[in-house]
């Protein structure tokens, strides 16, 4: 008996990727002289408002979300910026604090004098309604225009990036992945060391950083 060849149907179309085209995986945390080119760039042109969410989401570490949602009383208290702050997390509901270096609250208090407003309403209202917050859409498309006006490939980048920069740096510098943690909110040390990407290499090198001595542990230089 002769076998019948099986053509595919005309009707159907070919099966296309979801990420075709796209840069996937973790994005890349900004290096320190990306953070003063992009504070120059958007000082230069004035963006006040751009300036003040730039700053506050890299000393608050929080998830786009935490960020859009903030609200004056969360970082303004007998009408001076706070010093730290503490907010509820929307996606763990666990609380974590952050600070907010002198910078930062230059920015902010820049910001919130040309917004006005009163505590209860929204640090980044929506351009539609001032009763809503800026979405976490336009935060992405505001940072994407942050970083190619520095010369780097929006692609490469996301909110997630001024999430993990200065954890980045801290980590880089000392090593210290509990504290880390701590700054992320994270409830499980794992969650912290594959946010970071850390690596066998990254474990080495901070091994190899650390000699013994009669006296115990030092540092090499």
């Amino acid at each position: 008996m002769e076998k019948k060849t099986r053509f595919p149907s005309p009707t159907l179309k070919a099966s296309v990727p979801w990420n075709a085209g796209k840069m996937v995986g973790a994005k890349r945390a900004l290096k320190e002289k990306h953070v003063w080119a992009i504070r120059f760039w958007l000082g230069s042109e004035q963006r006040v408002r751009d300036r003040a969410l730039f700053d506050l989401a890299l000393d608050s570490k929080l998830r786009g979300c935490d960020l859009v949602s903030l609200r004056i009383g969360d970082i303004v208290t007998s009408g001076q910026v706070r010093h730290r702050a503490m907010v509820v997390q929307q996606k763990t509901r666990r609380p974590v604090q952050f600070e907010i270096t002198e910078t930062t609250r230059e920015s902010v208090r820049a910001w919130l004098e040309h917004r006005g407003g009163g505590l209860n309403e929204y640090v980044f209202p929506s351009r539609l309604s001032a009763k809503a917050h800026l979405s976490t859409r336009q935060y992405a498309r505001l940072l994407d225009q942050w970083v190619q006006a520095v010369g780097l490939i929006a692609g490469e980048y996301g909110t997630h990036s001024l999430r993990r920069t200065k954890v980045a740096m801290i980590y880089k510098r000392t090593g210290n992945i509990r504290a880390v943690q701590i700054l992320l909110g994270h409830s499980k040390l794992d969650s912290t060391v594959r946010y970071l990407g850390v690596d066998v290499e990254d474990a080495l090198a901070l091994s190899e950083a650390t000699d013994w001595t009669c006296n115990g542990f030092v540092p090499v230089d």
